[in-house]
């Protein structure tokens, strides 16, 4: 009894004295979102409110990055799509795939601790973009969910503490990007304007209930019914026409970037919807706030200021690249800054106190405009680029020199890296009249449709080390294909970034010099972060093939990754890992099949052709799948039509994925199997080539011409 009652006292000495040894819970807040130099956690899209994705661990630097082994990894095999963001907090990783899936998992094991569902699948989405990134914020995360829910979960539990709809339900609008936490807020934009009538907004939340706390439009609406505030009276004389009944576009997808010491957010906004700046608004203007950043109040969400990089936009020139803060000496002082890489390939420098443009510089290959004037702060553009006289050939496309894929500034080099791309754009709007022209399902963006192929050898892409102050390339390394990761960059001296290869490498930050390099077993997009628990920096990164710009299709498809037989994993590094890469199949190149005896019949093979652009986001251009979703050049569904039926009209594939297209009437269904045999028995001749390159060339000298002439 005595020593039942002496083991009693020790441990409820214990556990007094137990708090007074444990590692105290990370409270993420304002005071640790503001923090750059405690890199223990990775908390945040971009780590911090400044959005560097620059870490200040050292314990994997230039010196020992060789020794960087595979600590262990987490296969994903039900969800479709890994191109996210990360977060890490107190030894756990989270992050949302696919359909905003949320998943907590065990940094020491590697282990899947919990994982959350919201149910978005079997509803028609924007399927090729998945989550992009999750925010934590003292003992929450929150998520945006492609059906336009926004959530709070419980970090420890994985349970739902509350979700509203921060959308209209049956419209357009989808949620991809990730949301931003700050003063007890929770910040959400939207996506949506590349497929029908919508009005961009961003709206702030409270952290706790999920109540609506403000809201900004950011293109105004129809004048008739008053405007929210003076800031759209103001964008509404930059418009003409009846714009509001395409819904204008400006959605805020993805970059969103509070400031503490301004307490303001500054938010990239998108493309104009239509593309087609002389539908949208016939009479000119600079449509403002299409693809600019605007500068709010962070406790009301009023409008502060603006700076607009192309105005009147009419390419999907897309300002929701991120945007990084950072306070840098020029000409001798110290200046509050704000980094910006946008679509549009020109690298901008403002001072974030008054919106004003410091610089701005050709990042990479850009014919649209010759430069900035400094004086007005607006592009010079070339003539032609509007596409004028019907059609029009541009650098870049739609695609960007710089996309979503986020980019990293180094306070120790002074360099932003930037995962960077090289693509043209080719506009055309022949048919398209402002008098008579409306918004319908296949013709959404006001243009021609683009049906060819995009070959291989039309694209390519870069890490590039940017001197943002003296506005000039200091190093850069090509990387494989037209796309590639986003960056992380580190105190150690490194800048680590994924390729469409497959392989994951470190930099060296200073020269570019790969230094470490492992192979992933299938290509990523997404961007790495790193963080420390237990005294060791870990570097984890997801890999698999999928994400909007798998669409391109013999671009995409290049390095030979298909989504259903390639993996989707969380890969984590550590100094000396034991952890060996699981197998997984090795590329491969598709092989389309086909039936003898169906007979095309060339009317409905146009039909089909047209009713195609629903399926180009995930089985490509052409019916050449980028790697994302099935090639059905290759696929023995559509050679039967009930199975094409049951699985395009019925939805018998929703639970993988493939949203039903109930609105197809057996006639489209029919028209599209005539395209997609078509597409599995077309093998270009010689002189389809010369004729596909004589095109290119020719639109290229029209172009130059027009440059050189005015």
């Amino acid at each position: 009894m005595v020593q039942l009652i002496r083991l009693r006292a020790l441990l409820v000495a214990a556990a007094l004295l137990l708090p007074m040894f444990a590692v105290q819970a990370a409270e993420i807040d304002n005071v640790a979102l503001s923090n750059e130099a405690d890199g223990r956690d990775w908390p945040a899209y971009g780590r911090s409110f400044s959005e560097q994705r620059f870490s200040p661990l050292d314990q994997i630097n230039r010196q020992n990055v060789s020794r960087l082994k595979l600590a262990w990894t987490l296969d994903l095999d039900d969800v479709w799509n890994v191109s996210t963001a990360p977060v890490e907090v107190d030894g756990v990783i989270y992050f949302a795939a696919g359909y905003s899936v949320v998943h907590a998992v065990d940094v020491r094991s590697g282990r899947l601790l919990w994982k959350y569902d919201p149910h978005v699948a079997g509803k028609k989405m924007r399927m090729a973009w998945g989550s992009r990134g999750i925010a934590y914020w003292k003992g929450r995360l929150y998520t945006g969910v492609q059906d336009g829910r926004l959530f709070a979960l419980d970090a420890k539990t994985g349970q739902l503490v509350w979700e509203t709809q921060t959308t209209e339900p049956g419209d357009n609008r989808y949620i991809t990007g990730a949301p931003r936490v700050f003063n007890g807020k929770v910040l959400i934009g939207h996506g949506g304007a590349d497929f029908g009538h919508v009005r961009g907004y961003v709206t702030a939340y409270d952290a706790e209930t999920g109540q609506q706390d403000w809201r900004f439009y950011i293109v105004p609406g129809n004048p008739a019914d008053g405007f929210e505030n003076q800031a759209m009276e103001i964008a509404a004389k930059t418009w003409s026409g009846q714009w509001w009944k395409f819904g204008g576009g400006g959605t805020a997808w993805n970059a969103m970037t509070y400031d503490p010491e301004l307490n303001r957010v500054y938010i990239g906004t998108g493309n104009g919807s239509p593309w087609n700046h002389k539908l949208r608004s016939p009479g000119g203007g600079d449509n403002l706030f299409l693809c600019s950043i605007v500068a709010l109040d962070a406790d009301t969400g009023e409008y502060l200021w603006h700076y607009q990089t192309t105005p009147g936009e009419s390419w999907d020139f897309n300002s929701t690249m991120d945007i990084v803060l950072a306070t840098v000496e020029i000409d001798g002082k110290p200046r509050k800054l704000l980094m910006h890489a946008p679509k549009n390939g020109f690298f901008y420098v403002i001072d974030r106190e008054t919106g004003k443009l410091i610089s701005a510089e050709k990042f990479g290959k850009v014919t649209w405009a010759d430069h900035i004037d400094m004086s007005s702060g607006r592009p010079v553009e070339n003539p032609g680029v509007r596409y004028e006289d019907g059609e029009a050939l541009i650098w870049p496309g739609s695609a960007g020199v710089h996309n979503w894929q986020p980019m990293s500034f180094s306070p120790d080099t002074g360099l932003v890296y930037i995962p960077a791309h090289e693509l043209p754009g080719y506009y055309n709007d022949e048919g398209r009249d402002p008098k008579t022209w409306t918004m319908v399902p296949n013709d959404v963006l006001g243009l021609k449709g683009f049906f060819d192929d995009v070959p291989k050898s039309a694209g390519s892409s870069s890490l590039l080390a940017w001197d943002p102050v003296h506005q000039k390339k200091a190093w850069v390394y090509a990387t494989p294909g037209a796309t590639n990761g986003g960056v992380l960059s580190t105190h150690g001296g490194l800048v680590f970034q994924g390729d469409a290869d497959g392989n994951f490498k470190a930099h060296d930050a200073n020269t570019g010099e790969v230094l470490w390099s492992a192979s992933m077993g299938v290509g990523t997009q997404a961007p790495p972060i790193t963080y420390s628990v237990d005294g060791k920096q870990y570097v984890s990164v997801l890999a698999g093939w999928a994400g909007g710009q798998m669409l391109l299709g013999s671009l995409s498809a290049q390095h030979g990754w298909t989504g259903r037989d390639h993996p989707r994993r969380l890969l984590t590094y550590v100094l000396d890992g034991t952890a060996t890469l699981p197998p997984s199949a090795p590329p491969s190149i598709v092989k389309p099949i086909d039936d003898a005896s169906v007979e095309l019949d060339p009317q409905r093979v146009a039909k089909g052709r047209e009713l195609y652009s629903q399926c180009v986001i995930c089985h490509g251009v052409s019916a050449v799948a980028g790697g994302f979703a099935p090639d059905l050049r290759a696929s023995p569904i559509p050679l039967s039509s009930p199975a094409f039926k049951a699985i395009v009209q019925a939805g018998g594939l929703e639970a993988r994925g493939m949203p039903k297209f109930d609105e197809l009437s057996d006639q489209d269904l029919d028209a599209l199997r005539q395209y997609i045999r078509e597409r599995a028995r077309y093998t270009p001749s010689f002189w389809d080539q010369v004729r596909t390159a004589w095109n290119f060339i020719a639109l290229t000298i029209k172009m130059k011409w027009l440059q050189l002439t005015g």
